[in-house]
């Protein structure tokens, strides 16, 4: 009797171990590892019940259309999880989130256009992630930044147009990589791609295959055969004096910069200004051809043609003057710190204010003047005359204002 005791006792002890969903077959591998096989069932849904000390778990070939946040709720422990070929259109975020040990994810051949890609950053152990043929649109830059045992990332045939620069950088251990059948657009914001197929070790299957649906003339091409000449980073160059384009006259000193780019495609303009009292960003032109500012309250003059002016520069203006060039290959930017001087002998009077200001003679620099890119250092002064008083015929006394005269001092090195 005492030996049937504790043969029951044992098996009531197991039983949790090995309880099963009646639509599932369990089993205990050789390693130890306990199989839940519920492949073509034509469930609807995650079934109830699995143990909790299930490490494999196949649900393939369901009906399964859903994924809510406690899905796997019952089996912490799971290391693979097949999902592939069912009927999957949401997945809820936390559906994954939990599930640390996971090594091995298929959700292959599903209906996914969302994905809670922040379900991802506790699988820091996953190896496998498959997610071809389902419906994803786009993913973010960092959607597998967690992942550095990743090996292998099936992405192909999805609706993927376009994938950020860095998609793949802090995968370490990526060694398969699959994203041919997707419909994209190889503008050059997708050129980093060409680039980093050229670099890499990693094997991309059916490279062959990853074409060009757009722009027109690109169209059956691969990805990998984007012309270089077509995409070229941005370069920028900074001068102090340029035309406006327009016949608008400010009185009193106009401090006037101008940025010329070049790149393919043509380069937008951007300008930051860091005074002391304030942080301004423009992003584009704010004065019409006509000389019409859009924005009346803006204190910065932006023209089309790449030149900024700041009509009554006054000390309060002081600071740090940013142009950026910014196309789908990269940004490139030229800074200059501009500092204000007034003096009846400006170059002593920039020595006296910098002592390692360097002395060029009395040199004066005019419309249109490009900063020498053989100067060093990084600021560039403008030194202007104060107001003097002149005799006019009758005898009187009239102010004459002498408008600004710029002064290369130190910084005239302003191109990238």
């Amino acid at each position: 009797m005492r030996p049937l005791l504790c043969c029951l006792g044992l098996a009531m002890l197991l039983e949790p171990c090995l309880a099963c969903p009646s639509a599932c077959s369990c089993s205990t591998k050789k390693n130890g590892r306990l199989l839940a096989e519920c492949a073509y069932k034509d469930l609807q849904e995650v079934p109830e019940g699995l143990s909790s000390n299930v490490t494999i778990l196949t649900l393939s070939a369901n009906r399964i259309g859903w994924l809510g946040q406690g899905s796997f709720a019952e089996v912490p422990e799971v290391q693979s999880l097949w999902l592939g070929y069912n009927q999957i259109g949401v997945v809820e975020p936390g559906a994954f989130a939990l599930l640390v040990h996971l090594k091995n994810l298929d959700l292959s051949h599903n209906k996914i256009a969302d994905f809670p890609w922040q379900d991802l950053r506790n699988l820091s152990g996953l190896q496998i992630l498959k997610m071809n043929n389902n419906r994803l649109a786009g993913l973010p830059w960092d959607a597998f930044r967690s992942l550095k045992d990743l090996r292998s990332l099936w992405l192909n045939d999805n609706e993927l147009t376009t994938l950020a620069e860095g998609t793949f950088d802090n995968l370490p251990s990526l060694s398969q990589l699959q994203i041919f059948n997707n419909p994209f657009n190889c503008s050059c914001k997708v050129f980093w791609l060409k680039k980093w197929t050229e670099n890499t070790s990693v094997s991309i299957t059916k490279g062959g295959s990853t074409l060009c649906v757009a722009p027109g003339r690109l169209k059956g091409r691969a990805v990998t055969d984007i012309p270089d000449h077509h995409c070229i980073a941005p370069s920028v160059q900074l001068t102090y004096l340029s035309n406006l384009d327009n016949t608008v006259m400010y009185d009193g000193l106009t401090l006037t910069l101008h940025c010329s780019v070049a790149g393919s495609p043509l380069p937008e303009i951007r300008w930051k200004i860091q005074t002391s009292s304030r942080r301004v960003e423009i992003n584009g032109p704010n004065v019409a051809r006509d000389g019409n500012v859009k924005q009346s309250q803006e204190r910065f003059l932006v023209f089309k043609n790449g030149t900024m002016a700041i009509p009554n520069f006054s000390k309060e203006d002081e600071g740090i003057y940013t142009c950026l060039a910014v196309n789908d290959v990269g940004m490139r930017d030229v800074s200059v710190n501009v500092a204000l001087a007034g003096s009846e002998n400006p170059a002593e009077d920039l020595l006296q204010d910098d002592p390692q200001a360097s002395h060029l003679g009395g040199r004066s620099c005019y419309k249109g003047d490009e900063m020498d890119p053989s100067g060093a250092g990084e600021k560039l002064v403008i030194v202007y005359h104060m107001p003097r008083e002149s005799k006019s015929r009758a005898g009187g006394v009239v102010p004459q204002v002498h408008l600004g005269t710029l002064l290369l001092a130190v910084g005239i090195v302003l191109c990238c």
